[in-house]
């Protein structure tokens, strides 16, 4: 039914425009056919003009039907898989795109110089050039507004309210594990980011053939269950994703920068990165470094010899939290337990190695 009631409009509105073309169009086509035929005069010029604007209009109307439900399908299926967030921006683009036109091309169509259709053409240009822009600087735009809307509510209580800040996991520090038992002692203050491509990239490693990467995915994802079910922190998982960039890395860094944020990561390469581009990083090895007990040249500490070390007569036992304690003398002593001296302590980019002397030894001397 509704399709006849759309076949009839469109005949209503062919035989409109043929009625109205009849003095431009009409006149000089039945002039020449008048000269074909040998009829001079055809009456009822209008109503033959009305009749061929209808019936051509009425025999497009099925395809012209079928074109525009296509399209109109097309694009509740595009609004339908496109992110809230892009449909947003695009819109906030095309406004800008709307207003740039009407300030640009308003003048030259009051003074007559721009036809109408042309001027059509340029408005649905500049929106949707306003729109693609629009999408491109979502992240930004997003930013910009979650900003301004803290400006707002801290202005609003009139009291600055302390800054929440974020801190963005990378893929090498959810698989490490630690930061979840950091998160429960309560040291890491803010909100922890979990951008939707590093999930992605989690999911890959654990979808591996290698068994070991499949395990370190399937572990990565184990960690983020945890922080998020059994650890009272607070978790955003961050669904925005930067197409033009390919690496993961670059993404982070980036992300970093719109959310004025910092990286948690214990990837040597990210932070040297993260440090060039001015990006804050949280590195857990240096943490894991920096807790580590004090030990000063003097003092003395009980351990048990294990193996062997690198040079001759050399003992190698390990601190609760791994620190390895190099013992001079102390192969004699592998698989017993007893006292040694500090002599020196070497801090290295791999962590803190002690050396050390058995006390019996110090005390033969």
């Amino acid at each position: 039914m509704m399709k006849k009631w759309f076949q009839l409009l469109f005949a209503v509105i062919g035989g409109t425009l043929g009625l109205q073309w009849s003095d431009t169009i009409g006149k000089p086509l039945f002039e020449v056919i008048g000269t074909v035929t040998g009829i001079h005069e055809i009456k009822g010029q209008g109503a033959w003009m009305f009749g061929v604007g209808a019936l051509f209009f009425y025999s497009m109307s099925s395809w012209a039907l079928n074109s525009l439900l296509k399209v109109m399908v097309q694009g509740e299926e595009r609004a339908a898989n496109m992110p809230a967030a892009d449909m947003l921006a695009g819109a906030a683009g095309m406004v800008m795109g709307l207003l740039v036109s009407s300030v640009l091309l308003n003048p030259l169509a009051r003074a007559g110089i721009f036809n109408p259709l042309l001027h059509m053409l340029c408005i649905a240009i500049f929106s949707y050039a306003g729109y693609r822009m629009g999408i491109l600087k979502k992240e930004e735009l997003l930013a910009a507004l979650d900003k301004r809307r803290s400006d707002r509510r801290r202005g609003a209580s009139g009291e600055a309210k302390e800054f929440e800040e974020h801190k963005i996991l990378d893929t090498s520090v959810i698989i490490d594990g630690r930061i979840a038992d950091i998160c429960k002692t309560g040291f890491i203050e803010g909100t922890l980011v979990i951008p939707e491509f590093v999930l992605e990239e989690l999911q890959h490693i654990a979808d591996s053939s290698d068994l070991l990467k499949r395990n370190r995915g399937r572990r990565g994802l184990d960690i983020l269950n945890k922080i998020q079910k059994e650890l009272d922190v607070k978790v955003l998982i961050y669904e925005g994703d930067f197409e033009e960039i390919s690496e993961v890395d670059s993404k982070l860094v980036k992300l970093a920068k719109l959310l004025q944020g910092k990286v948690i990561t214990n990837d040597f390469n990210l932070n040297k990165v993260c440090e060039l581009q001015g990006v804050s990083v949280l590195n857990i090895n240096d943490l894991a470094n920096a807790v580590k007990p004090v030990v000063l040249p003097g003092e003395e500490i009980l351990v048990q010899v294990i193996k062997d070390g690198k040079e001759h007569g050399q003992g190698v036992a390990y601190l609760d939290d791994g620190t390895m304690i190099v013992v001079e003398g102390g192969r004699d002593f592998i698989g017993t337990t007893l006292d040694v001296l500090v002599t020196s302590v070497l801090q290295t980019s791999a962590g803190r190695m002690i050396f050390a002397k058995p006390k019996l030894l110090e005390k033969a001397l």
